[in-house]
């Protein structure tokens, strides 16, 4: 069953539970997939495809990601914990991440299969910017939705510096 339909499904078990963060965060993902069935000029009714309904979930795990440190850089702790809650609810739908271990060894499998000299082998600032640019992105294709792109940019950084 796709994500977007298993998410419909769920809303009436969280009814009956009387779970309102989990109801509200459903109901919210819901909206946000069927906004996107919509402007992807398909009819409301339709379901999103595991890749979209996953780009859907990313955003919004995002968007709360960000609602957290605004709070809590605001000292507005009791803001910040609905949006852990429902933060904890989405990732749940989301694949689990490689951890840093993982994306280090692709990396250097990627850099052994461009060529990429390791530990600042490349002269001048601006050549080492764009072997950094080309280095990631070819590792965020390989990796796409598999790893955090925060996280493959730190690993990129400290094989490249």
């Amino acid at each position: 069953m796709a994500i977007h339909e298993t998410l419909k499904k769920e809303i009436p078990d969280a009814l009956r539970a009387h779970d309102e963060v989990r109801l509200r965060t459903l109901r919210s993902l819901v909206t946000a997939m069927t906004n996107e069935v919509v402007a992807k000029k398909r009819k409301p009714d339709e379901f999103l495809t595991d890749d979209e309904a996953f780009a859907v979930l990313k955003r919004a795990a995002s968007q709360r990601k960000d609602s957290i440190l605004q709070f809590e850089a605001a000292g507005r702790h009791e803001l910040a914990a609905p949006e852990k809650l429902e933060l904890a609810i989405i990732e749940a739908f989301l694949p689990t991440l490689m951890p840093r271990e993982e994306i280090e060894v692709i990396a250097k499998a990627k850099m052994a299969e461009l060529a990429i000299p390791a530990e600042g082998g490349s002269p001048g600032a601006a050549n080492l910017a764009a072997l950094r640019g080309k280095f990631t992105g070819a590792l965020m294709k390989e990796l796409k939705g598999r790893a955090d792109g925060a996280l493959v940019k730190e690993v990129v950084d400290s094989l490249l510096s």
